[in-house]
């Protein structure tokens, strides 16, 4: 899986980035994961026409130290749609964008 990972980060900073995930995300059923809606201007044209497997998402995992971005988009609600793939350049572009924004907001050391 191509990913994008920040590490070394204080568990004091983790806590922020965990509650500021919880405000500003998706939820997830999984401890740790969430999810960040892609904007549709940002989708390919088959993610477009797929208007049922809205919204389409990326993932984020919090560790210990580290947050890990998935550059794969997919279906919030099918698994093994074939409007998932991995990200284009201005949607990998805005993952990244995300999560450096977050880090600066937050004032996380890394």
């Amino acid at each position: 899986m191509r990913s994008y990972l920040i590490d070394e980060i204080s568990p004091y900073d983790i806590n922020k980035i965990n509650d500021f995930l919880k405000k500003n995300t998706i939820p997830s059923s999984l401890d740790k994961i969430f999810w960040i809606k892609i904007p549709d201007e940002l989708l390919t044209e088959i993610q477009l026409k797929h208007t049922e497997c809205k919204p389409h998402i990326c993932a984020l995992e919090l560790g210990r130290d580290w947050i890990k971005l998935e550059l794969y988009i997919r279906s919030s609600k099918n698994i093994k749609c074939s409007c998932a793939g991995y990200c284009t350049t201005e949607q990998r572009d805005f993952v990244i964008r995300y999560a450096n924004k977050m880090i600066d907001e937050l004032g996380v050391r890394t």
